[in-house]
């Protein structure tokens, strides 16, 4: 079961945070776009403090520092609230594959805004040009055409970057904040501040409860963005931040697009040009290059079955029979500073003593610096 759950969570994650982006495009037809994110996240925070609640120790579940309620409105306003308002305004002009595809950008818009806002946070020179590399895989899914980059610039694909660009800035705020929370428990307390935030923006805007039709297919969405694409697939996204680290979790991004390719086109019939496959392509490559190092490192790791190779700092005593693969995964470098590890750097001991493992991927590992944390919620 241990070896299967990171698989589950990886299908849960990926399953549902794709099909965001097709019960996005479908509610939109009897929902307006800001209330129907703000009625997502009354639902999503009504279950997810209730699981926050259930498994979470009461000390862990208040907030205690100045960084913990940054990270919060950090996480409320701008990684989740603004992000998916963003998203889901914008999703009414595009296809379900290309809002997915956009979206996707936030590890590569994270390294830029971390340079600038992080003192500890610098862009190596493979995180520029894998953020270039990024950035030209994205005109090319927009359609950009040079000869004519003002009329590029309009409609619901720039809405949508502009969700992408707030959703790397929330987490890289809450980097910022160094906050003591995990992240399950500060996604809790900060759904509420999105709700609240998009039901101003929606009355702002003129919507009303009035405009629903509450038809089976309005319904639907509703539940589905709450409950799967919301707090279920966020606590699935946690545990396998828990068990894999957060370079193998960012995959769910490139993965959710081809779940929206696929859902778009069998519910919605949509369709997704060819230059849009090669910018997303492109998108891919860019973020290989930003975190090749550690991609390097995690496929020797898997590969290698000579438990010589690996220096274990920590002997299991021959009473413990463990398969070799297990123990080549509990002897990993110290340098690697993953979740599990037991570095004694100390901005590893300062991670795990604030209930933020991944934090020490961030600030001990250069491969992982610039996509480490960076999550659908800003984490």
């Amino acid at each position: 079961m241990s070896e299967r759950r990171p698989v589950a969570f990886f299908v849960l994650a990926s399953l549902f945070f794709g099909g965001t982006f097709v019960a996005a495009k479908a509610g939109q037809a009897y929902i307006p776009p800001l209330l129907f994110v703000a009625l997502r996240f009354d639902i999503a925070a009504v279950v997810l403090l209730g699981y926050a609640a259930l498994t979470t120790s009461r000390e862990e579940l208040v907030p205690r520092t100045r960084g913990d309620l940054a990270g919060i409105l950090a996480a409320g306003v701008f990684a989740i609230g603004l992000a998916n308002g963003l998203l889901f305004v914008g999703q009414g002009y595009v296809t379900s594959a290309v809002g997915a595809i956009v979206f996707s950008l936030v590890p590569i818009f994270s390294p830029l805004l971390a340079g600038v806002l992080l003192e500890d946070e610098r862009l190596s020179a493979a995180g520029a040009i894998g953020t270039v590399v990024g950035l030209v895989g994205v005109a090319m899914v927009i359609g950009i055409d040079p000869g004519n980059l003002l009329g590029a610039v309009d409609g619901g694909t720039t809405i949508v970057l502009g969700g992408a660009i707030s959703a790397a800035l929330g987490s890289v705020l809450i980097r910022r904040a160094d906050t003591t929370t995990s992240s399950t428990v500060r996604t809790a307390w900060a759904l509420p501040i999105s709700a609240l935030m998009l039901h101003a923006m929606s009355a702002t805007a003129g919507e009303s409860m009035a405009a629903i039709e509450w038809t089976p297919v309005a319904v639907l969405a509703l539940v589905y963005v709450s409950v799967f694409a919301g707090a279920i697939a966020y606590i699935a996204y946690f545990g396998l931040l828990e068990e894999v680290g957060a370079i193998r979790s960012s995959l769910t991004f490139y993965v959710s697009p081809v779940v929206a390719t696929l859902g778009g086109w069998a519910l919605l019939g949509e369709s997704l040009s060819g230059l849009a496959v090669v910018g997303f392509a492109t998108i891919v490559v860019g973020f290989a290059i930003m975190g090749h190092e550690t991609l390097a490192a995690t496929s020797r790791r898997l590969v290698s079955t000579d438990d010589s190779s690996i220096p274990v700092s920590n002997p299991i005593p021959s009473s413990i029979r463990i398969p070799t693969r297990l123990q080549s995964w509990m002897a990993l470098p110290r340098s690697l500073s993953l979740p599990f590890s037991t570095s004694s750097s100390s901005s590893s001991s300062n991670a795990n003593s604030n209930g933020n493992s991944q934090h020490a991927t961030i600030r001990t590992h250069t491969g992982d610096r610039y996509v480490t944390g960076y999550g659908p919620d800003g984490d």
